[in-house]
């Protein structure tokens, strides 16, 4: 996954300039934004860092969420942010930073946006604000066929790679599992087809997608934990938050989120993902903002 990273310079280096943001490469638009006369009326009452871009913070790569398909940056959180971008009548621009940074809400100090399947939880709601959630994402656990691991209980002892930072981190440590940290999904991966970690422990949507054409690996736990992915926003903009839950709205109305997580995750999590959200509209609202859903 790291030989990714050098392309990251290569755009930088073609004119978009860097931000001044530790530990962060700006890999510039993800696509052709719109043209510059229309930028002005849209985003007159809506404050960004550049009056002219939405900059987005995100964790590369993190398939299938964000990542490079040959030298172009793809994934469903692009494809969302392209719309909300699209919607105000500005160009994408895409800041790869650490999910730590991410999750601290500092790099919104040099972002418009987070959005890197950030889970919302209780405690990243204190760092900043967040959108209307866009996909419900809970925990798997997820072993070689030949590594008599079958549940979460003969997990204990084993070396579980989880990502740094992340709920399924959290999760694991409450478990008394002994993980094995990684900055980003990719090393993840990597880690568990080269042997070095027995197990992973951490979001379906992304596990499975990195392994759906590999066989030597199953689900051989669950976790039903509720999770539900938003966008973050910094605490004072609230109109760019209300122009983020419009964009989101609308997607959800005219049909582009299912047919985007049917891109990106198949059939059955699309559909699935509407019997949850159903469920999910009869609870109450505070439970809707205690879980972030």
């Amino acid at each position: 996954m790291t030989a990714t990273r050098p392309r990251l310079t290569a755009v930088a280096a073609m004119g978009l300039g860097a931000l001044a943001l530790s530990g962060c490469a700006v890999l510039g638009p993800a696509a052709d934004g719109t043209g510059s006369d229309t930028i002005a009326e849209k985003t007159t009452t809506v404050p960004l860092l550049n009056p002219d871009q939405l900059s987005v913070c995100a964790d590369v790569p993190y398939p299938p969420f964000e990542f490079f398909e040959g030298n172009t940056l793809v994934g469903y959180d692009i494809d969302i942010a392209q719309r909300i971008a699209d919607d105000l009548g500005v160009r994408l621009n895409v800041v790869d930073t650490s999910f730590e940074g991410i999750e601290s809400g500092a790099s919104l100090s040099g972002c418009d946006l987070n959005q890197s399947s950030i889970s919302i939880t209780e405690e990243r709601q204190r760092l900043m604000g967040f959108s209307l959630p866009y996909l419900d994402d809970d925990l798997v656990l997820v072993s070689g066929k030949d590594s008599g691991i079958t549940d979460i209980d003969s997990a204990q002892g084993k070396r579980v790679g989880v990502q740094a930072a992340t709920t399924g981190e959290a999760y694991a440590e409450e478990q008394g599992l002994n993980t094995v940290q990684f900055e980003d999904g990719g090393m993840q991966l990597e880690a568990l087809k080269a042997g070095t970690v027995d197990a992973l422990l951490g979001n379906q949507s992304v596990i499975l997608y990195g392994l759906k054409d590999d066989e030597r690996f199953s689900v051989v736990d669950s976790f039903d934990t509720g999770e539900s992915l938003g966008i973050g926003v910094g605490p004072e903009n609230s109109l760019l938050l209300s122009a983020v839950n419009r964009s989101l709205t609308e997607m959800e109305e005219d049909g582009t989120l299912y047919e985007l997580r049917t891109k990106w995750f198949g059939q059955e999590a699309a559909d699935a993902h509407i019997t949850q959200s159903g469920a999910a509209a009869g609870s109450e609202s505070t439970d809707t903002e205690e879980d972030g859903q």
